[in-house]
């Protein structure tokens, strides 16, 4: 019986060491790498939908004496673009490991493709994304509801929300890919 609890204890400790080490860090690649396929007008121009959105400015919008006005009145003693509160809502990779941030990788494309979709380093590959169950599997990120992902930033929280239709606002920067 004492034999009995061991083996549990050690096998319920196996499996946690192991699903724990299985989790992989996904590394960002950057937009440049996803154009690649994402610019092409069978898969919805989606890169020029992206690049005339407000989203592609976000990050540029940090570097004006507007936002360093805002972070100051917040309380901040650093620069908007250099500011987590102010990067989280602005960039990706900003806070995360150098080694995870591909060499076509830059913080300046603001709230870009793997703001919203996840680092795409092993779903990147044709024949992953051709499978939308195996891009999950490979950490793309599909949002169910759209709402409840962009209320993350686009909240009260942030200094300067506007009241927004997500509805009216998806519009404008959905992008599907065409269906033949």
């Amino acid at each position: 019986m004492l034999f009995n609890k061991y083996f549990l204890l050690l096998t319920f400790f196996l499996i946690s060491y192991l699903t724990i080490h299985a989790q992989k860090e996904y590394s960002f690649i950057g937009v440049k790498d996803c154009a690649m396929c994402h610019k092409t007008e069978k898969q919805g121009l989606q890169l020029s939908i992206w690049q005339n959105s407000k989203h592609a400015k976000a990050y540029e919008t940090l570097k004006t004496e507007e936002a360093d006005a805002i972070a100051k009145e917040k309380g901040f003693n650093t620069p908007a673009v250099e500011t987590f509160d102010c990067l989280k809502c602005h960039a990706s990779g900003y806070n995360v490991d150098a080694s995870l941030l591909g060499s076509k990788f830059k913080i300046e494309d603001g709230v870009q493709c793997e703001t919203c979709h996840g680092p795409g380093s092993d779903y990147k590959p044709l024949s992953i994304m051709k499978d939308r169950q195996k891009s999950i599997e490979n950490g793309l990120i599909y949002h169910e509801n759209l709402e409840d992902f962009c209320i993350g930033c686009h909240n009260i929280e942030s200094p300067t929300h506007v009241p927004m239709d997500f509805g009216e606002a998806w519009e404008l920067i959905k992008h599907p890919v065409k269906k033949d």
